[in-house]
């Protein structure tokens, strides 16, 4: 099950009561879209090295991330310094990424060691490496996908046929769940061009929200918060992704590692996910001051805040987890074959679980699973 315990300390970290007091001002964020390259972040701000301590098997660990809320444990745990107090002297060099693909590069190419990512770029990067580059070691996050709409073209379900659909770019996270959607309605759209019954459009989400205003898609298929944004602009809530899920719960994010990391600084992973454990079990038990935190983190990043019109809705959509939720990611890459975007991928081994069910032991929590899909 998720970890969504409580703590029983309540006290602010650094910079919580500065992160609280910041005015959620106008802003929308550019954050999921897939392609673009990673900017390396200033490695003075908070949370990117402890103050003191012995360092572990590494002098410094690099750290990927996308400035968006579905990253929210990154962006609060770097921010409030959660993850660097567990690795002691070991410094982090956070890394942020506004693609899938371009940090799945990092990671292989040996820039980056941990990564904070969707389930469809850690599918795609485990089967095109053969099964040798990562491994999914916890999950990040659940749910904040949502489809809105034009409210005046589109009322039912039954409206989007001929209609233009924003998702952020062909076989992501969401471009697959909406073309898995479209055919459980029976209706055709081909995987590559986005053309069928309903006009699939590949669009950028910092795109999106000009082309919604200016009426080149009647909708999107997007996460938070693109998806608040759009409603913001006048757009309205067709369906919430997390309604088509057993237990209302999905991966959207996961924490992965490089293989060759892991196997030569386990401890240094193992501090890591610590933190992450405590990050998650510190947003449950503190979500107000977590979200000015995490738009404090997003001010840091994207040199803009998000209006709270439009973070708040995002906020509460999102619910930062321990868990992989295994079967899901096996379920989403299910729905890309059946969309004709993959062939039937081998994800035996994409998962280690292991370090991370250590911490959750530790920490009194309930272990997790990993659906058959552990390595060996």
């Amino acid at each position: 099950m998720p970890a969504t315990h409580r703590t029983a300390s309540k006290t602010p970290r650094r910079g919580l009561a500065a992160a609280a007091a910041l005015p959620l001002l106008i802003a929308a964020l550019a954050s999921c879209g897939y392609g673009s390259e990673a900017e390396r972040t200033d490695d003075t701000k908070a949370g990117a090295a402890a103050d003191s301590g012995r360092k572990l098997s590494a002098s410094e660990v690099r750290i990927g991330y996308f400035p968006n809320l579905t990253h929210a444990t990154a962006l609060v745990g770097l921010q409030e310094g959660l993850i660097a107090k567990e690795l002691g002297g070991t410094a982090i060099k956070p890394q942020t990424f506004n693609a899938g693909p371009s940090e799945i590069e990092a990671l292989s190419g040996g820039s980056l060691d941990i990564g904070f990512i969707g389930p469809s770029p850690s599918i795609n990067g485990y089967v095109k490496s053969k099964g040798s580059n990562l491994r999914i070691v916890s999950g990040a996050a659940s749910g904040g996908v949502k489809l809105v709409v034009n409210p005046e073209k589109i009322k039912t379900p039954d409206d989007l046929r001929g209609k233009k659909i924003a998702t952020p770019q062909k076989g992501n996270t969401q471009d697959v769940a909406f073309l898995n959607w479209i055919a459980q309605k029976g209706w055709k759209v081909d995987p590559e061009s986005g053309k069928g019954d309903v006009s699939v459009v590949r669009t950028d989400n910092k795109v999106t929200p000009d082309a919604f205003k200016q009426g080149s898609v009647d909708g999107a298929w997007v996460p938070e918060p693109t998806a608040s944004k759009l409603v913001a602009d006048g757009a309205s809530v067709l369906l919430d992704e997390t309604d088509l899920w057993p237990d209302k719960k999905f991966v959207i994010t996961n924490v992965i590692v490089s293989q060759k990391f892991l196997k030569e600084h386990p401890d240094v992973v193992e501090a890591v996910l610590k933190g992450t454990v405590k990050t998650n079990e510190w947003i449950n038990a503190n979500p107000d001051e977590a979200k000015a935190s995490a738009n404090a983190a997003l001010k840091k990043e994207t040199g803009k805040e998000l209006d709270a019109a439009v973070l708040d809705p995002a906020w509460k959509s999102i619910l930062v987890t321990d868990d992989p939720l295994a079967a899901t990611l096996k379920t989403q890459a299910d729905h890309a074959v059946k969309a004709k975007l993959i062939e039937q991928p081998d994800l035996a081994g994409i998962y280690d679980l292991t370090l991370l069910n250590k911490v959750l032991k530790e920490a009194g929590k309930p272990e997790v699973a990993d659906a058959g899909l552990g390595a060996k």
